[in-house]
């Protein structure tokens, strides 16, 4: 990157995690099967639960169910889930193509980055450290660091704190409108990640970001907008 190109209208960029950062669904996928075939039910297509994991054990649960959080089963399957995800957090999860090389032009252009997903910090920071992000970003917030989870702009604002950034010259990335819905709501800029799982029945066209990236390195010239 030059020296041009290196300047940013952005003080920091908030990414969510799962379906933005990083591919996370095979892995809680495998999760999910793994509750159909204890009880001798046919798992689930991966790319008929990829969607679903957008919502986490949520959505997986609806996926593979049929049921929601109000149903009798739902928190003894959740808290099974749990467990089988702990036991395999990072078997086939890896950073989304292109991502690498998208943190390392950041970190180059000293641009500093932060996370805030939904996940549990049960969850969040153990893989976190494992994909080796730990000490590279900024801040780390996960669906209960704080008392509100996405799309309240709590946690997002919380980060911003955390990194003693701007939000309002902030920029948020997610693959779900409660993603773009937070990041307004938090005075940031918002992007669309639709390479991710989108399990919203919305498609990213239609959830009111300030940008739709459909890789991750189309993030770059939003940016830097002075690159090349």
């Amino acid at each position: 990157m030059t020296k041009s190109a290196s300047y940013s209208p952005f003080q920091g960029v908030f990414f969510d995690l799962d379906g933005t950062l990083a591919d996370t669904a095979p892995d809680l996928v495998a999760a999910t099967n793994q509750l159909l075939i204890a009880r001798n039910l046919t798992p689930k297509p991966y790319e008929f639960l990829r969607p679903y994991a957008s919502a986490g054990a949520r959505g997986l649960l609806e996926g593979a169910f049929g049921i929601h959080p109000d149903h009798p089963d739902f928190i003894s399957l959740r808290d099974e889930f749990f467990g089988n995800y702990e036991k395999a957090l990072l078997v086939e999860s890896k950073l989304f193509d292109e991502m690498h090389h998208l943190l390392d032009q950041m970190d180059s252009a000293k641009l500093p980055w932060g996370i805030v997903t939904n996940k549990s910090a049960r969850f969040t920071n153990p893989l976190v450290d494992l994909m080796g992000l730990g000490q590279r970003a900024i801040a780390t917030v996960s669906g209960d660091t704080t008392p509100h989870s996405k799309p309240h702009p709590e946690p997002i604002l919380h980060a911003a704190r955390l990194a003693n950034i701007d939000p309002t010259k902030s920029i948020y990335v997610g693959d779900d409108i409660r993603d773009v819905v937070a990041g307004k709501a938090a005075g940031m800029k918002t992007v669309a990640a639709a390479y991710g799982y989108c399990g919203c029945k919305e498609p990213p066209e239609a959830w009111g970001a300030d940008y739709i990236i459909y890789q991750p390195l189309e993030l770059l010239p939003i940016l830097f907008p002075n690159q090349g």
